[in-house]
């Protein structure tokens, strides 16, 4: 049976809101994700091969993951 903490890291992203800022529309006007923001965190959630996607288009704009 998988690690369901393994399986949320390849399903979301939680990082601070501000990070998104200016380019959150974009992120989901071209991915198949969904973004809640709670008490300044904003989690993008989408299948592995979306939140892959996203974290390479993230990285590109100079926004590092932890």
């Amino acid at each position: 049976m998988p690690d369901p903490s393994r399986l949320r890291d390849s399903t979301q992203i939680v990082l601070p809101c501000g990070e998104l800022e200016g380019i959150q529309r974009s992120v989901e006007s071209e991915f198949t994700v969904s973004i809640f923001t709670k008490d300044g965190r904003c989690r993008i959630i989408g299948s592995p091969v979306e939140i892959k996607a996203v974290s390479d288009y993230l990285a590109r704009h100079g926004i590092t993951l932890p």
